[in-house]
């Protein structure tokens, strides 16, 4: 069992090549545990990355490890103890909610009479208790999405992939999924690496974020690092004349970025010093309602990323 002071992924240089392109090239990195997002643009190399993670891909250059073991190691050992949610379905026909969850246990290794029983677990943790009995065809998106995220968790694994666990879904189903997937990273102490173009699903569940940006890992901390407080520029709300408090900040070298009725963002000197404007305040006669810092937002940040990387 991996423990927390562990990382979940060890990689070192590596290299993953689709014949004469590069999908990915030269990734080092070392991510501890907890719910890690994986961020980038459509062809970035994200789907690439968890193929190869999931040993579905074989390394073109360097080397890593999940959970511990190789990628060239013994990969049905360690996928036994990795679950994967795909962002496309690939139910068979004619299954019920209950034999695909069951059918994913055994693929796993399960015994029969353990799979059972914790297929039943899944898809009533999933909400699908009354519908488990259901042919999968039959079922809304939300639902197969649901049965989806039980098959990755049917066999109890220590890390899970969910890719894009909250396409397709009505904004009462997306609360309810990520409230699911905050339980088994936070309960349960599973893993996550969750895969999403929508970014508030991301803020929402995770601790730390991978960005990939044309094959290659362009940022790998938390996200209160990354969508941190500008410490140079301040929002304030004030009551007087707006035109006036501009005035007095450009006198006293402070520029006013946005000035939107009686809420006013000025950039700080290099210190990040609030003294002057208090005194640009006391100049111009107006008062200061509030002064806070400037939030960036994780979409900010990723963008400010992906522009440097480019």
């Amino acid at each position: 069992m991996v423990t927390d002071a562990s990382p979940i992924l060890e990689l070192s240089g590596l290299t993953v090549r689709y014949g004469a392109r590069t999908a990915l090239e030269d990734v080092t990195l070392s991510v501890p545990g907890g719910a890690v997002g994986l961020l980038g643009p459509n062809g970035a190399g994200k789907s690439t990355l968890i193929k190869t993670l999931l040993g579905l891909l074989p390394a073109s250059a360097g080397h890593g490890k999940v959970l511990g073991v190789p990628l060239d190691g013994d990969m049905t050992t360690v996928r036994r103890r990795i679950g994967y949610m795909p962002e496309r379905e690939a139910f068979f026909p004619g299954l019920t909610g209950f034999q695909a969850t069951l059918y994913a246990g055994r693929l796993a290794g399960m015994p029969d009479a353990d799979a059972r029983r914790r297929a039943h677990e899944m898809l009533i943790f999933a909400g699908l208790e009354e519908a488990r009995y259901r042919d999968v065809a039959t079922y809304s998106t939300g639902m197969k999405q649901r049965v989806k995220l039980a098959q990755a968790l049917v066999h109890d694994p220590d890390l899970v992939f969910l890719d894009e666990p909250t396409n397709g879904l009505d904004p009462k189903g997306r609360i309810e999924m990520l409230d699911l997937i905050r339980f088994i990273a936070r309960e349960r102490g599973i893993h996550v690496l969750l895969s999403s173009h929508l970014l508030r699903d991301v803020e929402e569940v995770c601790q730390r974020v991978l960005v990939v940006q044309g094959g290659r890992i362009v940022r790998n901390e938390e996200i209160r690092t990354l969508a941190h407080s500008q410490a140079d520029a301040a929002s304030v709300r004030i009551a007087g004349d707006p035109a006036a408090f501009r005035a007095a900040c450009e006198a006293r070298g402070l520029t006013v970025l946005e000035e939107k009725d009686r809420d006013v963002q000025v950039k700080l000197k290099g210190d990040g010093d609030t003294q002057p404007l208090f005194q640009a305040a006391v100049d111009a006669g107006v008062v200061l309602r509030s002064v806070r810092p400037v939030r960036v937002t994780l979409e900010e940040a990723l963008m400010d990323v992906l522009g440097a990387a480019h």
